[in-house]
C-alpha cells in the first residue's frame, strides 16, 4: 500500500527542458512510475528521441512538443497541445533553464538579461497560470518548479540567472495558495549538478565543487528523480509550498 502512493499510473506529466539533463531523467522516472509524459524543449528532434525511448522501454504514452518557454505564445500553444492530446495534465515540472556565461557584470547585455528571465521566470509563470487553472477546474494536480540553491546565495558570476530563479521561488510560494487544496506547488533547489550548465565551468571548479560537498561529488540528473516522483504523487498530498534542497548538503550552513 505504501509503494502504491508513489504510483503515477493514470497521470499525465509535462516536463519542460525534458529532452536532456535533469528534465530527461525526470521524464524517464515519471514514465517508469506509470505516468504518460509530455517532453517539451526547443528542439523537436531531441524531444522525439526521448519520447520514442520512453514508449519503447516503459510502454507509456509520450508526446514530444517543440517549445521555447521564453516565448509567451509558445507557452500558450504548449498548454493547448497537452490538453488537446491527453485531455488533462496532472503534473507540471517547470525545469527549463539557461545561464549564459559573461566576463563581468557590466558586460551583461539587455538581451542576455531579458532572455535569462524569460526562460527561467516568465515562461514558468505563464505555463503555471494556464495549466494550474485547468488543473483546478479538473481533478487537481501538482506543480514542481526546479530552481537552484544558488538563488539562496547568489554569486556575481551568475547573477541574472539566480535573480530569475529567486523569482521562480517567489512564484512557487504564491502558487501554493492560488488553487489550494486542489493544486499543490512546490520547489526543488538543486545544487551543482552535472548538466549543460556545469559543462561550461572550468574543470578545476567542477572538481572542487565535488570535493567540498559532504557527499564527495556533485549531483547527477538521476538524483532529482525520487524527490520529483514524491512531489508528483499522492505520497506528498499534504506537501504544499515546500522548498527542498537537493544539493548533497552543500548549503547546510545557510
Amino acid at each position: 500500500m505504501t509503494a502504491g502512493r508513489f504510483d503515477l499510473t493514470g497521470k499525465v506529466a509535462l516536463v519542460t527542458g525534458g529532452s536532456r539533463g535533469i528534465g530527461r531523467a525526470v521524464v524517464e522516472g515519471f514514465a517508469g512510475a506509470g505516468a504518460d509524459v509530455v517532453i517539451a524543449s526547443r528542439k523537436l528532434d531531441n524531444c522525439r528521441e526521448v519520447a520514442e525511448q520512453v514508449e519503447a522501454t516503459t510502454g507509456r504514452r509520450a508526446l514530444a512538443v517543440a517549445c521555447h518557454v521564453g516565448r509567451w505564445e509558445d507557452c500558450d500553444r504548449l498548454a493547448d497541445k497537452v490538453y488537446d492530446h491527453f485531455g488533462r495534465c496532472d503534473v507540471l515540472v517547470n525545469n527549463a533553464g539557461m545561464s549564459p556565461l559573461y566576463p563581468d557584470l557590466p558586460s551583461v547585455t539587455e538581451e542576455l538579461y531579458d532572455k535569462v528571465h524569460a526562460v527561467n521566470a516568465r515562461g514558468p509563470f505563464r505555463l503555471s497560470s494556464l495549466i494550474g487553472t485547468r488543473m483546478n477546474a479538473g481533478e487537481g494536480g501538482s506543480i514542481i518548479n526546479v530552481t537552484t540553491a544558488g538563488s539562496l546565495r547568489p554569486m556575481p558570476t551568475d547573477l541574472p540567472y539566480c535573480m530569475a530563479k529567486a523569482g521562480l521561488n517567489a512564484l512557487t510560494l504564491g502558487l501554493a495558495g492560488a488553487w489550494a487544496p486542489r493544486v499543490r506547488a512546490n520547489l526543488v533547489l538543486p545544487g551543482a549538478f552535472d548538466t549543460d550548465i556545469t559543462k561550461a565551468w572550468d574543470p578545476a571548479v567542477k572538481v572542487a565543487a565535488g570535493q567540498m560537498n559532504p557527499m564527495g561529488r556533485i549531483g547527477q540528473p538521476d538524483d532529482m528523480v525520487g524527490v520529483c516522483i514524491f512531489l508528483a504523487s499522492d505520497a506528498s498530498g499534504y506537501v504544499n509550498g515546500a522548498q527542498i534542497l537537493v544539493d548533497g548538503g552543500a548549503y547546510r550552513t545557510l
